[in-house]
This record gives structure tokens, sequence and C-alpha cells, in this order.
């Protein structure tokens, strides 16, 4: 497993080059100025979630379209080792972009003061770019071993837009089944049922996608 995780690293690790650099010159600017409008860092926050788990699946295309990719299949592990190590993967890519946000969202406060109107908001944010980030990974493996290599960038873009799509669903069932008046209560329970709701799907879609991958020839 060790090796197939450094493998997955070092298949990304030019792209994660670049979006990392790109991360801290953005994150720099968002935290120096004065976040009046907290738009900015709401849209850094959930750039930094989903899209360190983008580099991560970018570097599976990469590992997959190369040589190396079909020398997996001979190597002594299983099929399901190596669907298991690409998951892996990408929450250690997902923690990342979690540190990231939350450094900036730091120092955005140490800098400026708390921009939000509520505490609640600031987890909030970070639950629902979590789930996003997890619903794009769960749909993403499945129609991926389905659908080929050759529709890498289709297939992660449908991903992207189906999370996106279910986040603002569960986000429309909970406004519409509480109210507009929530309580607290009501508003960390909505936050646990959209972050658990993005655990779950996504360890399903594991041996899903393993199931797949195992019945798949090359």
């Amino acid at each position: 497993m060790n090796g197939l995780l450094k493998s997955n690293f070092y298949a990304a690790r030019s792209n994660a080059r670049l979006f990392t650099g790109i991360m801290l010159l953005l994150g720099t600017f968002v935290a120096v100025i004065d976040n009046d409008i907290t738009t900015l860092l709401i849209g850094y926050m959930l750039l930094c979630m989903v899209g360190f788990s983008v580099t991560g699946i970018a570097g599976i295309h990469k590992d997959n379209s190369s040589k190396w990719g079909k020398h997996k299949l001979m190597a002594p592990v299983r099929r399901k080792d190596i669907v298991k190590s690409y998951f892996i993967s990408l929450v250690g890519w997902l923690l990342i972009g979690v540190i990231f946000a939350a450094i900036v969202v730091g120092l955005s406060i140490l800098l400026h003061g708390f921009p939000f109107d509520r505490e609640i908001d600031l987890l909030l944010l970070f639950f629902v770019g979590i789930s996003g980030s997890l619903y794009m990974s769960a749909i993403f493996f499945p129609l991926f071993y389905l659908g080929g290599d050759e529709r890498n960038e289709a297939i992660l873009i449908i991903s992207l837009l189906c999370a996106v799509g279910i986040i603002m669903g569960i986000v429309s069932f909970l406004n519409w089944f509480f109210g507009p008046d929530m309580s607290l209560v009501q508003i960390m329970l909505g936050a646990g049922i959209i972050l658990i709701s993005g655990v779950l799907v996504f360890c399903l879609s594991y041996p899903l996608s393993a199931a797949i991958f195992k019945r798949k020839d090359y």
C-alpha cells in the first residue's frame, strides 16, 4: 500500500506544485485585504478544498494514461488495493486543502477580525467544502472505471456539477423542512447531515468502484 500511495503522490506532484503556488499567492492576497465582503474568502475556502482534490484526480488520470498505470495491474497487489490507494490519496489532498483554507481564514481573522455574522457560518463553510469534495470524488470513481480514461475530463466536470447539485438540493430541502427561522440546533443538525452524507457516499463509492475495476478488462 505504501508503494501505491507514493506512486499516486508522484503522479500528482507536478500539478500539485503549480496549484499550491497559485493558492499561496491567492491566499496571501485574500488574507491581507480587508474582507468586508466575504465572497472572496468564501470562494478561496471552497476552491482550496475542492481544488486540491481535483489535483489528486488529475494525477490519477496521468497515472492511468502512462505505462506505469498498466504495470500496476501486473504487480503483486489486488485491484481493490489500487482503488483503495486512490481513495486514501484523495482524502490526503482534501486534508491539505482544509489546512490551506484554515490558515488563510485564521490570518484574515487575526488581521481584520471575524468576517461572518455567526461563528457557525464558518463551520458550515468547511462542512460544505469537505462534503462537496467527497461527493465529487465518490461520483467520479465509478464513472471513471465505467467510462474509461479517455473521458476523464468530462467525467470530472460531471462529478463536480453533480456534487454541487446534490449539496444545493440538501440545503434547499433543509431550508424547506426547518423553515426560514432555523434555530442554532437545527443549523448544526443540518450541517451534520451534509457532512455525514458526504462521508457515507464516499465510503460506499469505494466497494462499488473496486467491483467495477475488478471486472474491467485491459
